[in-house]
């Protein structure tokens, strides 16, 4: 199971820009990396194609699991994940409030 999914709010430990949080879009666990909607946003030249217009286009670009922490559902403070078995399923536990994740 894995500790940052699609959908988690998370926070940003550590880079440009540290403090920021935002939505996981998508986790790459082969990299140990995910994309996060509006934190390291990046400026690309995109030429262009039948399907969209050329120009520069901002989008976010991946960033190290190791730099970004689950948000705490109880404050939103950046909390350390951990897990515990519920019934006959493993749920996700925040460690700072000991809330469950949903999910």
């Amino acid at each position: 199971m894995q500790k940052i999914k699609k959908g988690d709010k998370v926070v940003v430990l550590a880079g440009r820009d540290k403090g920021r949080s935002g939505e996981v879009i998508q986790v790459m666990p082969k990299e140990d990396r995910a994309l996060v909607r509006g934190v390291n946003v990046v400026r690309r030249h995109q030429k262009q194609s039948a399907q969209d217009a050329g120009g520069i286009i901002a989008k976010e670009a991946p960033i190290h699991l190791s730099n970004l922490a689950l948000a705490d559902p109880k404050d939103g403070k950046p909390t350390r994940v951990g897990f515990k078995i519920d019934g006959d399923k493993k749920v996700r536990v925040a460690k700072r409030s000991g809330e469950t994740i949903d999910g």
